[in-house]
């Protein structure tokens, strides 16, 4: 791997997020990797910009094109291959939507997408292919979907969604967690992001400030796919968390090439545990286009999680799950 260094807990996280990686060029001699499919990389970041913290290529291993952290983030020429079944909205998100922004496919709880920005581009991604842009509740349009959760008592949990709403500056979030709070029939704020584990220098005492303030209780629902995403400084940002009372989940995506061994994610669910951080889900791939070649069967993933059940107690066994357009809820995989 790069040589790591201890991060400047000085420099500010958005700067950290500035010098993000954003061409393939410059990630391939970061790891030394010869630049054959440079031409293709560039194309196939044309349709999905390249974005990777320079503090997560540190965790990639110099000269492997293997490397598990980079083919989650290397634009690649299989992501022009068009195949049946896969599709740009791959969990009906664009029908769920009530107002702009909010998304009502569950009952009891939202998900508002508060940004389309994130910290890290990963190629599997759902909403690769989102319109942000119309789609997207900006803290200048949130009144909407204020008032249709506050018109609803039966929504007792918020989803901050994006994007990574923790791209956003802490005083919007601090703002919408107190409207949020206000709001007498809510008692959940769930916040997904992968910027704790990309960036973990975004758990500063700004965003532990609001947290720790809300009346609402928090849950964090991390995304890590690999061990090797999860170092020291990592196990700090979630140590604070926990310190604040947030409670840790972590969500994987089950991805070829990447974590589709038994021995990955037993290394994964342990070392998350000893972080303070729960297992929850591991989601099959989200049928995209774009993300085909990322897809493990499921024949394959029920025998992986068979293996986990085997070597692991159960509380560190994630759910495997498949999220279903028009379904009310994430359908379990059970063999």
């Amino acid at each position: 791997m790069i040589p790591h260094t201890s991060p400047d807990c000085q420099i500010p996280w958005q700067k950290l997020l500035s010098r993000a990686v954003r061409d393939p060029a410059e990630l391939l001699a970061l790891l030394e990797l010869p630049r054959d499919d440079l031409p293709m990389a560039r194309h196939a970041a044309s349709l999905f910009p390249l974005r990777v913290p320079r503090g997560y290529v540190a965790r990639m291993e110099k000269g492997n094109p293997r490397d598990p952290l980079l083919l989650q983030v290397l634009p690649h020429r299989l992501e022009f291959e068009e195949k049946p079944g896969f599709d740009t909205d791959p969990v009906g998100d664009m029908d769920a939507m009530a107002v702009p922004g909010l998304l009502h496919k569950y009952h009891g709880r939202v998900l508002l997408v508060t940004t389309g920005a994130c910290g890290i581009h990963c190629r599997y991604c759902f909403r690769r292919h989102f319109p942000y842009q119309q789609s997207t509740s900006s803290a200048s349009r949130w009144g909407a979907a204020l008032d249709y959760i506050a018109s609803d008592p039966s929504i007792q949990e918020v989803i901050l969604s994006g994007g990574d709403p923790l791209n956003l500056g802490d005083d919007k979030l601090a703002r919408l967690a107190g409207e949020l709070g206000r709001i007498p029939h809510l008692r959940r704020l769930r916040i997904h992001s992968r910027l704790p584990i990309v960036l973990p220098e975004r758990v500063d005492e700004a965003l532990l400030g609001w947290l720790s303030a809300t009346a609402l209780q928090v849950i964090m629902v991390v995304h890590a796919n690999h061990p090797q995403e999860l170092g020291s400084e990592v196990a700090i940002a979630m140590n604070k968390l926990r310190q604040q009372g947030v409670t840790l989940l972590n969500q994987s995506v089950l991805l070829s090439s990447v974590n589709d061994q038994a021995t990955t994610l037993r290394q994964l669910s342990e070392r998350l545990f000893e972080m303070g951080v729960l297992p929850y889900y591991l989601h099959l791939l989200d049928r995209v286009s774009g993300a085909s070649h990322f897809e493990v069967s499921e024949a394959r993933a029920l025998e992986i999680v068979r293996e986990l059940r085997h070597s692991l107690p159960g509380y560190l066994v994630p759910g495997l799950v498949r999220e279903v357009a028009g379904e009310m809820s994430k359908i379990p995989v059970l063999s």
